[in-house]
């Protein structure tokens, strides 16, 4: 007999001895807690030099390690916030054979192998918690470079609210991604943050009643209740074929960390149209070019019109520190080079770094702190799929989608330096490209010459109203 409950029927309870825990022991990190093993005065020295690095990229929260041979020293630099910084001094050059095969050894590479690149990784202990590194060394001039990622998925914070600041873009988001089935396509460059955002989304759609599985190379994240498969090339296993065994294991919804090949394209086209729910990333510039970059790899139009939801393109920039942040009057020529315009220039007000050397316990005195997400958000629907099956090309599908009220990345970006979140020298950096202006000044010329501030009619080449500086985006008809 089944016992019930008002909620439905009672689970079983299995009681199980403690025999069982010898089957599947957990693996246990590399060595002892990195705090304790970096300070202990008795370890070799490059040992404790490896392990000193180690502790100052975690604490520092750095994204990435380089640790560069050159002819004069050994180079230990550090990436934050997208960008790389010197951690130390200039090491000498004799300790770069020692420091090189300590992170072999840990990595559990060929120390004896100099001649070609190979890939490991490392797993340790700090703060009661288990990080890892994924380690990539190169053979160069001086010797060999070691590059190590920093996967410390305890530090992640996981969520769609705490990455998108945008509230149009996240009901959009969210939207695309509670449908039932067919394939949404992250985009942008390694290190923009798409492997964040797709967990994010797994994160909303975890639920018991949905069975979810992934194929990721690496895997960076651990999810509860989630199926999550790593790729092993060495053995046969890519993602194409686990992406068909998965096919087998009534899945409902399906994470593919990276489409790079037709035969995954395909099988990942393949499950969206047959009823699944598929998530992937795609390396292009943004999103009206994801549609080209799978009919390069071969992919057939009838298939991606049919299966795809949507293409969200993505950016990191940096956030500008609060304590120490200034304002800051941009010049008619700055304003230009980003396809602004305003009658009074000297009215208009950013925010930006504070001048070198000042100094900031918030930030270090580097003027920046963390990073927030710029999303450009294409969403498919009846028209945008029928442009997809007939293959028009880029810059008509991105003409359609920007009438269809897509908001570019320099327009999002922009919107938050006019807020004081980032600076416009940032969005400079990161965003500027002649084709990203191109796209931001024709979105704002779809809008009709009415101003919604002042009333004022405006000429075709103002992106804002140059006599109340309301944003051209949020025109009347």
């Amino acid at each position: 007999m089944t016992l019930t409950t008002p909620r439905g029927p009672l689970l079983e309870r299995f009681e199980l001895d403690d025999s069982f825990e010898t089957f599947a022991p957990p693996p246990a990190a590399d060595g002892p807690d990195l705090e304790v093993s970096a300070e202990d005065r008795t370890a070799a020295p490059v040992v404790q030099l490896a392990d000193r690095i180690l502790v100052r990229a975690l604490a520092s929260g750095a994204s990435d390690i380089h640790i560069e041979p050159q002819e004069q020293g050994l180079n230990v630099r550090l990436r934050l916030d997208g960008v790389l910084r010197n951690a130390f001094e200039p090491l000498p050059t004799r300790v770069i054979p020692a420091l090189t095969s300590r992170f072999k050894i840990l990595a559990d590479l060929d120390i004896a192998e100099r001649r070609l690149p190979q890939d490991g990784r490392i797993r340790r202990r700090w703060k009661g918690r288990t990080v890892d590194f994924r380690v990539s060394v190169l053979p160069s001039r001086f010797g060999e470079k070691v590059v190590l990622r920093l996967l410390d998925s305890s530090a992640t914070q996981l969520g769609l609210d705490q990455l998108v600041t945008d509230p149009l873009a996240l009901a959009e988001i969210r939207d695309m991604g509670s449908k039932p089935y067919g394939i949404l396509l992250v985009t942008g460059p390694t290190g923009s943050g798409k492997s964040t955002t797709l967990y994010s989304l797994l994160a909303e759609r975890n639920d018991p009643g949905l069975n979810i599985s992934t194929v990721e190379d690496p895997i960076e994240y651990t999810l509860p209740g989630i199926t999550q498969t790593q790729v092993n090339r060495d053995k046969g296993l890519d993602f194409a074929q686990t992406l068909r065994a998965f096919m087998r294991q009534d899945p409902d919804v399906l994470l593919v960390g990276e489409t790079r090949d037709l035969e995954t394209a395909k099988t990942a086209l393949e499950a969206a149209l047959t009823g699944h729910l598929v998530f992937t990333t795609l390396h292009c510039n943004d999103a009206p070019s994801a549609v080209a970059r799978l009919a390069e790899m071969g992919v057939e139009t009838f298939m991606l019109s049919a299966a795809l939801i949507g293409v969200l393109s993505q950016r990191l920039l940096r956030r500008l520190c609060p304590v120490c942040r200034v304002p800051h009057v941009p010049t008619a020529a700055d304003l230009a080079r980003l396809g602004l315009s305003a009658s009074d220039p000297a009215s208009l007000t950013f925010q930006r770094t504070p001048e070198a050397g000042t100094a900031c316990s918030h930030c270090g005195g580097v003027g920046y702190r963390g990073r927030i997400g710029v999303y450009e958000v294409m969403r498919i629907n009846e028209e945008m799929s029928e442009a997809i099956g007939r293959g028009l090309g880029t810059d008509q599908l991105r003409r359609l989608a920007l009438e269809n009220g897509m908001r570019t990345l320099l327009g999002y970006g922009l919107s938050l330096a006019r807020d004081g979140t980032t600076s416009l020298e940032e969005v400079e950096r990161v965003l500027l490209t002649d084709s990203g202006l191109e796209q931001e000044i024709r979105a704002r010329q779809l809008t009709t010459s009415t101003c919604r501030g002042c009333g004022a009619g405006l000429r075709d080449d103002w992106i804002d109203c140059p006599y109340c500086l309301t944003p051209r985006g949020t025109l009347q008809a």
